[in-house]
C-alpha cells in the first residue's frame, strides 16, 4: 500500500494575481487555467469514485486499503479547495468556466453504476494527471517567470498527484476490473479530456484577447511539441497504460519524492483530510 501524507500548502490564494500570471505567457496561462478550472468537480468525481470502490471491497480488502484511500481523499479533497480559491480569481478576471457544468452532466451517467467504471475513469484520468505531473517537475522552466504563489501551488499538486497515482487502479483490480473495461474508459477519457482542455484554453485565450495573436500559437508549439514539450514527451507513456500488464508504478516517481523532500517549509502535515467530507 502507498502511504499518502495530507498536507496544508503554506501560500496565500486570497489575494488576487496577474491575469497572465505564468511569466506573462498568454498560451501557457490559458493551458493551466483550463485545467484547473476541471479539477473541483473532477476531484470531487474521484474521491466519490474511490470512497464507492472501497466501500465495494470484501472487508479484509477494505482493511488492507483503509489507510491509503484516507490519504488519497485528504488529498484531493485539498486539491479541491485550493483550485476553488484560485479558479474564484479567474471568475473574477471575466473568464468562463464552461468545462465544469460539462463534466458533472456527464457524471450522472454513473449514477447506480458498478463502481468499477467510475473508478476505471478515474484510473484512466489519474494516469493523465501523473504523466503531466511527471512533466511539469521534470521541466520547470515552464513556470520561469510565473508568481512564485502559483509556482508553489502547480508543483505541489503534481508531487502528489504521482503519489497517489496508484490508488484508483489498485481499487479496481482488487474489486476484479478487466483489461478490456479499463481500456474502454481509457480511450474514451482520452478524447473527452483532450476536447475538453482544447475547448476550455481556447475560450481562455479568446477571452484574454490572445487568440489571434501569432506569439500565442508560437509559444503552443514550443509548449506542446517542442524539445521537452507535453505532447512529445508523454506520447509513449500514454501509450503504455494500453498494455495488459501495466501498472502505475512502472512510471517512477522519484521527482515527486525530491520536490516534496526540498520544499518541506511550503507545506505541513495535517492528520485528517482537509475539507474531505
Amino acid at each position: 500500500m502507498t502511504e499518502l501524507v495530507v498536507r496544508r500548502l503554506l501560500i496565500d490564494l486570497e489575494t488576487p494575481f496577474a491575469r497572465r500570471w505564468c511569466g506573462g505567457d498568454a498560451f501557457r496561462t490559458a493551458l493551466f487555467n483550463a485545467l484547473s478550472m476541471s479539477f473541483p468537480v473532477g476531484e470531487q468525481f474521484f474521491i466519490d469514485a474511490v470512497r464507492a470502490g472501497h466501500k465495494a471491497l470484501p472487508p479484509e480488502k477494505q482493511a488492507q486499503f483503509a489507510d491509503e484511500v484516507r490519504g488519497f481523499i485528504g488529498q484531493e479533497a485539498t486539491h479541491r479547495r485550493l483550485h476553488a480559491l484560485f479558479n474564484g480569481h479567474l471568475e473574477q478576471q471575466g473568464l468562463v468556466n464552461a468545462w465544469a457544468p460539462r463534466a458533472q452532466e456527464r457524471m450522472k451517467l454513473f449514477e447506480g453504476a458498478d463502481p468499477r467504471h467510475p473508478l476505471a475513469v478515474t484510473a484512466a484520468n489519474e494516469h493523465f494527471t501523473a504523466l503531466l505531473a511527471e512533466w511539469l517537475l521534470a521541466h520547470p522552466d515552464v513556470l520561469q517567470g510565473a508568481e512564485p504563489r502559483l509556482a508553489t501551488m502547480w508543483q505541489w499538486h503534481c508531487a502528489e498527484e504521482a503519489e497517489h497515482k496508484n490508488t484508483a487502479f489498485d481499487l479496481y483490480q482488487a474489486l476484479g476490473g478487466n483489461h478490456e473495461w479499463r481500456i474502454i474508459w481509457f480511450r474514451r477519457i482520452t478524447w473527452v479530456f483532450l476536447a475538453d482542455v482544447l475547448r476550455q484554453t481556447l475560450s481562455n485565450l479568446r477571452r484574454d484577447g490572445a487568440l489571434g495573436q501569432w506569439r500565442t500559437w508560437a509559444s503552443a508549439a514550443r509548449t506542446l511539441f517542442g524539445k521537452g514539450g507535453l505532447v512529445r514527451e508523454t506520447w509513449k507513456p500514454w501509450r503504455q497504460y494500453l498494455q495488459p500488464g501495466f501498472h502505475p508504478r512502472q512510471h517512477g516517481s522519484d521527482r515527486s519524492e525530491r520536490w516534496l523532500a526540498e520544499h518541506r517549509d511550503a507545506y505541513t502535515p495535517v492528520g485528517s483530510p482537509v475539507g474531505a467530507a
